[in-house]
């Protein structure tokens, strides 16, 4: 069974679909690939995909580790790759699966920004139809979610773009290799004060597998498979 917390396995098993989003360097990626990939381990496991809408992002997609999903029977939903570096990006074609196909669990990967989080205006009339729910990815190093105010101003900035409403927050502060306890703590504190601000619940806060052992009953353990081209 992934070791995943109570309250994020709960927005797993009471939605047909997870809206990942989160500001450039969040982390929401990484986060969308672990538990695309958590679920898919669950004994009682649904089918389950991953739809990369992030049409905003060139450099860390999770459309390019296909063969991760194929290892974990996880179905891949994305524009085709022939038009993945053109002007305006496609948008995955199968993606109506996500809403008619009843045993699919199906997490979106979506951009936090204005233009990345409006592509989601799209699919509202069928979100609307099933159990769905939208988390936000804050990493507390990145300068437009350092202190809980601006991260409430994202925060809003995104519902409104997308026109849908925040459900919780994912606590995913790091500074890559660089992380240090302290960093956590300073996350920590940072998510507690947006969650003040929002009334937004934060449902986890993320840490690397086998570098931190806090094992406390709040923290997602993950795994780093999106890697920059020096570290492959």
């Amino acid at each position: 069974m992934p070791d995943m917390t109570d309250k994020l396995m709960q927005y797993c098993d009471a939605n047909k679909v997870l809206i990942i989003t989160g500001h450039y360097g969040s982390g929401k990626t990484e986060i969308a690939m672990n538990l695309a990939v958590d679920q898919a381990q669950r004994e009682e496991s649904r089918r389950v995909a991953i739809a990369d809408l992030d049409i905003v992002n060139p450099y860390f997609r999770s459309r390019d580790y296909s063969s991760l999903y194929e290892k974990y029977g996880i179905r891949m939903m994305a524009s085709s790759r022939s038009a993945s570096d053109a002007d305006l990006p496609t948008l995955p074609a199968d993606i109506r699966a996500a809403f008619d196909q009843e045993d699919l669990f199906t997490v979106f990967d979506v951009g936090g920004d204005p233009t990345g989080a409006h592509v989601l205006r799209g699919y509202t009339r069928w979100l609307k139809n099933i159990p769905h729910a939208m988390l936000v990815v804050v990493n507390a190093n990145r300068p437009q979610t350092d202190t809980a105010e601006k991260a409430a101003a994202y925060i809003a900035e995104i519902e409104r773009a997308s026109g849908l409403k925040a459900d919780g927050i994912i606590d995913n502060t790091h500074l890559c290799r660089e992380t240090t306890a302290g960093e956590l703590e300073k996350g920590r504190r940072i998510c507690e004060e947006i969650s003040e601000r929002t009334g937004l619940d934060t449902v986890c806060h993320t840490e690397e597998k086998g570098k931190f052992t806090s094992g406390g009953k709040d923290v997602y353990p993950i795994n780093i498979y999106l890697k920059k081209p020096w570290e492959v």
